[in-house]
């Protein structure tokens, strides 16, 4: 009776949203280039998130070397810390690994 969002969506959606970040920054075609999730570290829940709450995704870009991108992505609702994790993910052309 008491629904939230899963934690794993949480963290799913701030995967994409650091994988968005990396093409934009660097011009890709996201038809062209696949990203890969190496990690996920540090990953904390602070609050629930319930359906009618808005979730905001904040991306930050802790490294880039190459093709591996290091990020800090955080949700919050109305202000409030919801979730954090740091992610690092590889951009490679498709079908090339």
């Amino acid at each position: 009776g008491h629904m939230v969002m899963p934690g794993v969506l949480i963290l799913e959606a701030m995967a994409q949203a650091s994988a968005v970040l990396a093409y934009k920054s660097e011009g890709k075609d996201p038809k062209a280039f696949v990203t890969y999730l190496m990690s996920i570290d540090g990953a904390k829940f602070r609050r629930p998130v319930v359906p009618g709450d808005c979730l905001e995704l904040t991306i930050e870009v802790l490294r880039h070397k190459t093709s591996v991108w290091k990020t800090r992505g955080t949700a919050t609702v109305d202000g409030a810390l919801a979730a954090e994790a740091e992610f690092l993910a590889t951009v490679a052309p498709v079908g090339k690994v």
